[in-house]
């Protein structure tokens, strides 16, 4: 029985979600809330996650500031332009 209901979860929910359960603090969930507007915990949790997601790809790209180089001839201000 219980592996039929397993079955029956795990086509019910999406290849691209995970179930899970967590502790959240509820003082910062409120303060979250407030700021964002966001209305339920679920959107919350995947606005954070995308947040910090963003965060960490930026912070990535930045510390490659200076590290790459360029090929000779190279105009970036044209080509962000569209001139290139």
């Amino acid at each position: 029985m219980c592996l039929l209901m397993c079955m029956m979860m795990h086509m019910r929910t999406s290849t691209h979600e995970l179930r899970t359960n967590i502790v959240l603090d509820a003082d910062l969930v409120d303060e979250a809330t407030r700021l964002t507007g966001i209305g339920t915990r679920r959107a919350l949790v995947h606005e954070a996650l995308r947040a910090l997601v963003e965060t960490k790809r930026r912070r990535t790209l930045a510390e490659l500031r200076g590290k790459v180089k360029l090929a000779p001839g190279y105009d970036y201000k044209a080509a962000r332009a569209g001139t290139r």
